[in-house]
């Protein structure tokens, strides 16, 4: 991880350089031919690879009556360090790929995530740490159907496993723009897992975009489930900025907890966060350092520090 601390500051370093360049297109920081630069090969050869495997699997659907479209791919993954008070072994890893496959329908994905929930935008500068209160991640894979696909509202189903546990999913998203300034998306969804049961979820959302590049965005969301008494919750408070077309930041507040549980209302943790994001040497691929400080209950609320470094790419093909 030394080698991806000293990668982070070359690529800070060198940002106002790659910020130069007129071209749009893909940029190469180092080598200018793209046989000598090692990343070009790289995205290359795990776009191409999740592209094989989906035109794969879509062959399988295909009929005579086929239109010639091909297979849709998009996958993120990324790496992290995030080493904090009384805990410096901390890596972390996050990845969702995304397939369309014409042959099977044009309303059908296949979703493969280590992420359950679908809140956080694509490329979002506010993707931060997870402060979740389920302390293992668990990889999911689903087929999910779009039932209505509208600028205002988004239904969608889905069926696949996650954890081991196989389940159902239906969720409604309707989204508001009530002036040029305020925004507000409304999102419930119920499901049910074969050893759970069943569970319901809202979440909330609120942004105002008070000036160009500058928005302010509270969240809040509740969970409930036949696993566990009452149900929990989850509050943040961001402050988002965009620097430039390469730069953002993210100064974030969130608490999260449980209610109406055995224990009554509990707070989990406190956490404020600075995240700052790069778009450096390449068009896919993003660098982040966001220092934090936490007061979580397992330590009596006491202060906790920490710091976390991040890599992050996207792959896409079509």
């Amino acid at each position: 991880m030394l080698r991806l601390a000293v990668f982070f500051l070359l690529s800070i370093a060198y940002l106002p350089l790659v910020q130069s360049a007129e071209d749009d297109m893909e940029r190469v920081a180092v080598y200018p031919d793209p046989e000598d630069d090692w990343l070009f090969g790289f995205h290359g050869a795990i776009s191409d690879s999740v592209h094989g495997t989906a035109a794969w699997f879509d062959s399988f659907f295909a009929t005579q009556e086929v239109d010639g479209s091909k297979p849709q791919t998009s996958a993120r993954i990324r790496l992290g360090f995030e080493p904090r008070a009384r805990d410096f072994d901390v890596f972390t890893q996050k990845f969702r790929l995304r397939v369309r496959l014409p042959n099977l329908s044009k309303k059908v994905d296949l979703i493969f995530s280590d992420e359950a929930e679908d809140d956080k935008k694509e490329n979002q500068v506010d993707q931060g740490r997870d402060i979740t209160n389920d302390k293992e991640d668990s990889f999911t894979a689903a087929i999910r159907l779009i039932n209505v696909d509208k600028l205002t509202e988004f239904i969608d189903t889905r069926i696949g496993i996650s954890g081991g546990d196989l389940f159902t999913k239906a969720r409604i998203k309707y989204t508001s723009d009530f002036s040029d300034i305020h925004e507000f998306e409304f999102q419930p969804s119920i499901y049910y897992y074969l050893d759970d049961g069943f569970g319901q979820r809202l979440f909330v959302e609120y942004d105002y975009n008070f000036a160009p590049k500058k928005q302010y965005r509270m969240n809040y969301s509740m969970t409930f489930s036949e696993r566990y008494e009452g149900h929990r919750w989850r509050n943040t408070y961001s402050y988002l900025h965009q620097i430039d077309r390469f730069r953002a930041t993210a100064l974030s507040v969130s608490i999260n907890g449980e209610d109406n549980g055995d224990r009554g209302f509990v707070v989990d943790n406190y956490a404020v966060s600075f995240r700052y994001r790069v778009n450096a040497y390449r068009k896919w691929l993003y660098f982040e350092v966001e220092p934090f400080m936490e007061w979580p209950e397992e330590f009596d609320y006491k202060i906790t520090p920490g710091i976390a470094l991040r890599v992050e790419g996207y792959f896409t093909r079509e």
